[in-house]
């Protein structure tokens, strides 16, 4: 097997067993005809049919959703200017202060980001509830969207926007024309993170939270603290389901947005190997 030995092939799989075989038992157990969680009685959807008349579940998943759609609008917006002003503007005043406190939040525990949230609310007399969570969610991931950018800008060629300038192109301008298109992936990836992320969490939604914005998680957990229910795994196996498509949307149109640069690229390189070869004639002179 070549450097494949069969110590790290027993390591890679153990460690892939170790993350994944808990969410292949939760994705199973949740068609299980029996109400037992861990007593396999036979195939069954009907867990599914009373998730449908759970309320409680279904208006924590519809806060969990509008918070994730809105906080990962925001912070997509905000991280991408971020990550614009970090790689475009490599020296101003104040861009070591400015930079730690973008990546703050990568590094700062979640119990501390919850609490800081939840000193800030209290301070401005803001009530909690659906906006602070939001917030709170936008402030958190808007640091992960900035490092996606960032890291796609580094490698972004100037020389394209420069030429569009050159060309009568406005600064605005050339950034939705140019610019955006070759970082949309990046954009679009840094989404869909941010997105998991505030579907994903718990401990600072619970500290900006309010009457009437209780999410999905907070929802789960307080339920599994009195145990494990299979409407609890079916809703479980559905976000499961969710961040998967997610993911393999956002890397279906990566992908397909590189094969097309790919191909652009090629096709201005022939057609500029065609113009060197035969060049045009020059226009007669009067």
């Amino acid at each position: 097997m070549g450097r494949w030995s069969r110590f790290n092939v027993a390591s890679i799989a153990i460690g892939f067993a170790f993350l994944y075989l808990p969410i292949v038992l939760l994705v199973v157990y949740s068609f299980n005809e029996s109400r037992l969680v861990t007593v396999w009685t036979g195939f069954s959807t009907k867990w599914y049919g009373t998730l449908l008349t759970n309320q409680a579940l279904l208006d924590a998943a519809w806060v969990t959703l509008r918070v994730g759609v809105l906080s990962a609008s925001a912070a997509t917006v905000l991280g991408t200017l971020a990550a614009l002003s970090l790689s475009r503007y490599s020296e101003f005043r104040g861009r070591t202060l400015f930079s730690g406190m973008i990546y703050a939040p990568l590094v700062m525990p979640e119990v501390i980001t919850g609490l800081s949230m939840l000193l800030l609310f209290v301070a401005v007399g803001l009530d909690r509830g659906f906006w602070t969570v939001t917030l709170a969610h936008t402030t958190f991931t808007m640091c992960f969207v900035a490092v996606v950018v960032q890291s796609r800008l580094q490698s972004f060629d100037r020389s394209i926007e420069e030429a569009a300038m050159d060309l009568g192109a406005t600064p605005v301008a050339t950034f939705f024309q140019v610019t955006l298109p070759v970082i949309l992936p990046a954009v679009l990836s840094g989404w869909v993170l941010a997105f998991t992320l505030s579907l994903d969490d718990l401990v600072i939604a619970s500290f900006a939270s309010g009457p009437g914005a209780t999410t999905l998680p907070m929802r789960i957990y307080s339920q599994v603290r009195l145990g494990v229910t299979p409407e609890i795994n079916a809703i479980c196996t559905i976000l499961i389901g969710i961040v998967a498509c997610g993911v393999l949307i956002a890397a279906l149109v990566t992908r397909r947005r590189e094969l097309q640069r790919q191909r652009d690229e090629r096709a201005a390189f022939a057609e500029g190997m065609s113009r060197a070869i035969n060049p045009p004639p020059a226009a007669a002179g009067g």
